[in-house]
């Protein structure tokens, strides 16, 4: 696993945090089969009083995010750690089926089999525009949208249908928290 750190609004990793940092993420490396491929980003900001920690593991097919804010940025890593973890153990079989139906691919993460679970488990806007963001159009279903969706933490996401061609936008209704799709049209002329 390769760990790059990045502060942002006056924000500096001492190596003490650092270290604390990658010992933390081998527990969530514990989850994939291939820990060493990983290419794990940690940003850490300062916001008021508040430290924040963002940990971004991104793969072939999936991206996994996770942000968390607390007044100690040690006490910040370990509440993202165990969000990260959360993720994976709530998706992971269902992630390995996809891997294995759409692509023809190996698992991405262990089997529960292969894990010590009660190991890990015992570790345990205003008018201004102010941020311009790229995102890659990856084709997949809906269901494997909503999976992603949740994997980064987000209420939203935006895709490539694979069965209509078109890009939609994922998101979650505030008022029953349940998931619709907006899909978008273009008529040139």
């Amino acid at each position: 696993m390769r760990v790059t750190f990045r502060g942002k609004d006056g924000f500096e990793f001492t190596d003490a945090l650092a270290n604390y940092i990658e010992a933390k993420l081998t527990r969530v490396a514990n989850y994939f089969r291939h820990p060493e491929d990983l290419k794990v980003r940690v940003v850490g900001s300062v916001y008021d009083a508040e430290q924040i920690i963002e940990v971004t593991i991104p793969t072939k097919k999936l991206l996994l995010r996770a942000e968390e804010s607390a007044k100690d940025m040690y006490a910040a890593v370990d509440l993202v750690v165990d969000k990260l973890e959360r993720q994976i153990q709530k998706h992971k079989d269902k992630i390995n089926s996809l891997y294995r139906r759409n692509e023809g691919l190996s698992n991405l993460f262990k089997s529960n089999e292969e894990l010590d679970i009660e190991g890990l488990n015992a570790e345990i806007v205003g008018i201004n525009l102010v941020k311009t963001k790229k995102v890659e159009l990856i084709p997949m279903t809906v269901e494997e949208a909503a999976i992603q969706m949740e994997m980064i933490d987000h209420d939203f996401f935006i895709f490539l249908n694979k069965e209509t061609n078109k890009v939609n936008i994922l998101y979650r209704r505030k008022k029953d928290h349940e998931l619709a799709i907006i899909e978008t049209e273009y008529e040139e002329g």
